[in-house]
Order: C-alpha cells, then sequence, then structure tokens
C-alpha cells in the first residue's frame, strides 16, 4: 500500500512570556521531533495522557498549528511548504471532525448551511449540485432528508455528530482528522458513531489520523496506534501487536490502567509497578527518555 501521509520530526513550540525584558525568550517544547506515517485507506490512532501532545500534532500536520520544524509530506506534497493558494487546494483533500459537537456547529444556521459550508467556500460546484450533495451526505450518515432545515439544537449529541461527519465529507477529502470525535458522547452513542466511521472507512477508502485518550475507541476503529508522552511517540505500531505485547512501560501501564479493557485484563495481563512521580516539564524537557524518571525498568541508556 502506497503512503498518503508522511511526518518527519515535525516539532511544535510555543512561545512564552518572557521572566524579565533581558532575559531569554522561553518556550514551552509540545511536540519534539515526531515522526510517523499512514497509509492509504488506514486509520491511525494516536493516544497518550492530556497534554501529551497528540491534538497538537494532528493540528500541525494540517497546518492549524504552526509547526517550528520537520515536514508533513501528503501525496509527496510538504505541507508545512505550500504557499496559501497550494494549501487552500490541499484543503479539499484534508478535513477535521472536531471533537465537541455541540460547540463545533454554529447555532443560527441551519444544518443544509453548515453542512454545505466547505463546498461554498471552495466554490465547489453549482448551488443545485451543492444541495443534492449535501442531501445524499445525510443520508449517507443516517440523518433524514427532512431534517435538513433544523437548528443544531433540534439535533441530539450523536445527531450533531454525524452533522459534522457530513460537512467533512462534502469536499470528498482522503483524508480524516479526527479529534476525540465520541469523548463527548454517551456510551451508546459512541458505538453508532464509531461504527460509523468504520462503515465509512471502508466504503469510501478514507484514511484516519484518530486522536483519542480512550484506548477501547482506539482498539476498535484503528489498524494502527501510536503513543504519545511529553511531546514525543514512544511507541508504535500495529493495532494488535501493540495492544497484545506492549513494549515500552508507558504503554503498559496506559493499557493495565484502560478501564474499557477489562476484557485483556481477564486474560492474565498483570498491571505493571505504580508510576511514581509527575510528567517532567515541557519547559525543559530531559535529554533521555521524557519517562525515565518514572519508569520501574529505567536504565542508565534511558538518561541519554
Amino acid at each position: 500500500m502506497s503512503k498518503l501521509l508522511e511526518v518527519k520530526d515535525l516539532a511544535v513550540r510555543f512561545a512564552l512570556p518572557k521572566p524579565s525584558f533581558f532575559a531569554e525568550q522561553p518556550y514551552l517544547e509540545a511536540v519534539r521531533q515526531v515522526s510517523f506515517s499512514l497509509e492509504k485507506g488506514r486509520a491511525l490512532g494516536i493516544v497518550g495522557e492530556s497534554g501529551s501532545g497528540k491534538t497538537t500534532t494532528a493540528m500541525a500536520a494540517i497546518r492549524l498549528v504552526q509547526a517550528s520544524g520537520g515536514q508533513v509530506l501528503f501525496e509527496g506534497d510538504d505541507l508545512l511548504q505550500l504557499d496559501d493558494a497550494a494549501m487552500r487546494q490541499r484543503r479539499r483533500d484534508v478535513q477535521l471532525i472536531f471533537q465537541d459537537p455541540y460547540s463545533s456547529l454554529n447555532p443560527r444556521a441551519r444544518v443544509v448551511d453548515i453542512v454545505r459550508e466547505p463546498m461554498d467556500l471552495m466554490e465547489i460546484g453549482d448551488m443545485a449540485s451543492r444541495t443534492a450533495r449535501v442531501r445524499e451526505l445525510f443520508e449517507l450518515v443516517g440523518l433524514r432528508p427532512d431534517q435538513l432545515n433544523l437548528f443544531p439544537h433540534q439535533f441530539s449529541g450523536g445527531q450533531r455528530q454525524r452533522i459534522s461527519i457530513a460537512r467533512a465529507l462534502t469536499t470528498n477529502p482522503k483524508l480524516l482528522v479526527c479529534d476525540e470525535p465520541v469523548s463527548a458522547l454517551d456510551v451508546a452513542i459512541q458505538a453508532q458513531i464509531l461504527n460509523l466511521l468504520a462503515r465509512l472507512k471502508a466504503e469510501l477508502g478514507l484514511s484516519y489520523l484518530f486522536i483519542s485518550h480512550d484506548l477501547g475507541v482506539v482498539r476498535h476503529l484503528c489498524d494502527d496506534v501510536a503513543v504519545m508522552y511529553l511531546g514525543k511517540i514512544v511507541e508504535q505500531g500495529p493495532r494488535d501487536a501493540l495492544f497484545e505485547d506492549p513494549k515500552h512501560p508507558y504503554t503498559q501501564a496506559l493499557l493495565s490502567a484502560a478501564p474499557s479493557l477489562t476484557g485483556r485484563k481477564a486474560q492474565g495481563y498483570v498491571r505493571p509497578a505504580k508510576l511514581l512521580g509527575d510528567p517532567p516539564s515541557p519547559l525543559n524537557p530531559p535529554k533521555g527518555c521524557a519517562f525515565a524518571d518514572r519508569c520501574p525498568l529505567v536504565a542508565a541508556v534511558c538518561r541519554d
């Protein structure tokens, strides 16, 4: 299979206020030389604790957050080097599903206008073809055409997320970036949305960059998994290999603490030693493995 997205040494840092006029500019190192690739038709899950940098990594890869270094090759084109006009064209191929289905939809607009908006902005087709496309997508995501002229507040949370998915599909994208798309939904609704995403991936040949802290969700939908800690990927690999035989102690700790993976624990998985301490500060990340001070298996080489 060919690579759709290849990220090489991606870095993101944010400037912080100076403590004094003559002091050096401090930076928060949010993403530190992250590399991964995504093949066409597959889903890559990026997991980690809050603050690990997984969302910032995804947003930087599609240029919604400014990267401070690295390359993001999308079908061979470095997105970080494209001018505004070229990137605008690439936006058709890369769309985003937001985390919160309540705040990501304009409450004053009818959903037909919300879903059609990307086509309006990118001047795809005429008004008649755009409206026909909206109707088609409504049926595809499990909504009724007679709901087109309703407002977002007239829908449930799950229905709003279906509207968000329909909006993301209007431009026939090749890559969908899903930023914790089910974390704000009830468990029963989560399953419906995940099954919808899995069906769309199979039917439309979509690729997903899926951000989540829920390992059970990632195991259900993703083909490959990358685990992040303090702005770096500490382990990545095929889903089954990573879940059944995790190598990094941080990955082992994440899996053992996941309430949605109780079946795996019942098969004899032993919880590793309790993790002590807090993650180091991203203002001054350590030289070696960022997990070294909390790791029960730390060795001298880890600190280098």
